[in-house]
C-alpha cells in the first residue's frame, strides 16, 4: 500500500503563486508515475501534469506555460509549481501516484485533495 499526503493548497489571488507538494510513503517501486488532477465543482476531473520516476513530464495545454512539475526521488514527493493563476484554476487538486513491480501496474492512488482557491 502507498500513502499521499498533499500540502500547499489555500487562497491566493489572481497572478499569485503556490507551490502543492505530495509526498508518498508505504511500499514504494522505483518505477512510478506522480501527477495531479483538479475537480471544480460540476466539472469533470481534469489532468494537471504528470511525472515518472526517469523524469518524463506531461502537462495539460490549459496549464501549460505556468505550471511547472517536479519530484525528489530521495524524498519521494511530488512538487506542483503554479504561477500567474488564474479564477478558473480554483479547484480541489488531488494527488495521483501510480507504480509498476515487475511487471504488474498497481491500482490507482490518490491523496485526500488540497483545495487551491483563486480568488481576489
Amino acid at each position: 500500500q502507498v500513502q499521499l499526503v498533499e500540502s500547499g493548497g489555500g487562497l491566493v489571488q489572481p497572478g499569485g503563486s503556490l507551490r502543492l507538494s505530495c509526498a508518498a510513503s508505504g511500499s514504494i517501486s522505483r518505477i512510478n508515475i506522480m501527477g495531479w488532477y483538479r475537480q471544480a465543482p460540476g466539472k469533470q476531473r481534469e489532468l494537471v501534469a504528470t511525472i515518472t520516476s526517469f523524469g518524463d513530464t506531461g502537462y495539460a495545454d490549459s496549464v501549460k506555460g505556468r505550471v511547472t512539475i517536479s519530484r525528489d526521488n530521495a524524498k519521494n514527493t511530488g512538487y506542483l509549481q503554479m504561477n500567474s493563476l488564474k479564477p478558473e484554476d480554483t479547484a480541489l487538486y488531488y494527488c495521483y501516484y501510480k507504480q509498476r513491480v515487475a511487471t504488474i501496474w498497481s491500482s490507482d492512488y490518490w491523496g485526500q485533495g488540497t483545495q487551491v482557491t483563486v480568488s481576489s
